[in-house]
């Protein structure tokens, strides 16, 4: 089934993200997808995280749709220009990809190459409404195009912003530029993102779907830099849980798991960033009764 039937659906969405290697050897990026396309609905292919230079998103996903699979394109805005950012949206319609996943991606200041000049030319608001031009057969320059792309547009959101409502207001933003799904920032605090999810429902903006996202917690160290990202807030309970696990990655993987059946009881589904054991999802699924 597309993404975008599914979006359509009253079904418990699962998405998750996979990371292009550093170099041409996908084999094991690939490995995983074939893991991942068993047990998620759609898979994210990320666009330079952490402004660390990779293998292109549209390259990977192109060789998932090769394959069968649902791909989602993550587009940033920090790298790339608007004549660059339209003429790969076109690109990606051309490759048959139509799920697009619409963000500002992370300073370059947090990645090798501080000294990179950041473009961020459009923001994400202002892409979406280019993709959604586009659509129409008309570029930015008022220019007409020769065969139109259709796209599923996502964007993404951080429940643990404050003020909340400044959040859910850029939300609506992106919402009225014609978004169709959304993709949060890790979710530890049930109670924190149901406020927010709660709120999402009362605005006019309640029939996209919302998709929490979850990470596993591997290790002590790696909660530590968790703990330092922007946005991201582990209770302390679940702090104390890992750091007196006797194995925290096992403990790290049932918390996952028992924050997604916690979210099944109302979220529209989960996206999950398992950031380097991605074989783990279906495991993980499994234990949350998703699979």
């Amino acid at each position: 089934m597309k993404f975008k039937d599914k979006l359509a659906s009253n079904d418990f969405i699962v998405t998750a993200e996979l990371f292009p290697p550093k170099g041409t050897d996908v084999s094991v990026l690939l490995g995983k997808a074939d893991i991942l396309s068993k047990a998620v609905d759609a898979i994210n292919i990320t666009d330079n995280q952490r402004a660390s230079m990779r293998v292109g998103s549209l390259a990977i996903c192109k060789l998932l749709k090769d394959k069968g699979y649902e791909p989602i394109l993550q587009m940033t805005c920090r790298d790339r220009n608007r004549i660059a950012l339209q003429s790969d949206l076109l690109s990606a319609s051309v490759l048959g990809i139509e799920n697009v996943l619409i963000l500002s991606g992370d300073h370059t200041s947090a990645g090798e190459y501080a000294g990179t000049k950041a473009v961020y030319d459009l923001d994400p608001v202002q892409l979406i409404k280019t993709a959604r031009l586009l659509e129409t057969g008309v570029d930015l320059a008022g220019k007409k195009l020769k065969g139109s792309p259709k796209f599923c547009i996502g964007a993404v959101a951080n429940p643990t912003a404050s003020p909340i409502d400044l959040q859910i207001l850029m939300l609506e933003k992106k919402f009225n530029s014609g978004i169709e799904f959304v993709q949060t920032q890790t979710v530890f605090d049930i109670v924190q993102f149901q406020t927010f999810f709660d709120k999402i429902k009362t605005k006019n903006i309640n029939n996209i779907k919302i998709l929490p996202g979850v990470t596993v917690i591997k290790s002590v160290a790696f909660m530590d830099f968790l703990k330092k990202l922007p946005g991201v807030n582990i209770p302390q309970n679940i702090q104390d849980r890992i750091i007196a696990a006797k194995n925290p990655f096992e403990e790290g993987m049932q918390i996952c798991a028992e924050t997604i059946r916690k979210l099944r009881d109302f979220a529209d589904g989960v996206h999950i960033m398992a950031i380097g054991i991605e074989e783990n999802i279906p495991y993980i699924l499994e234990k949350s009764g998703q699979l």
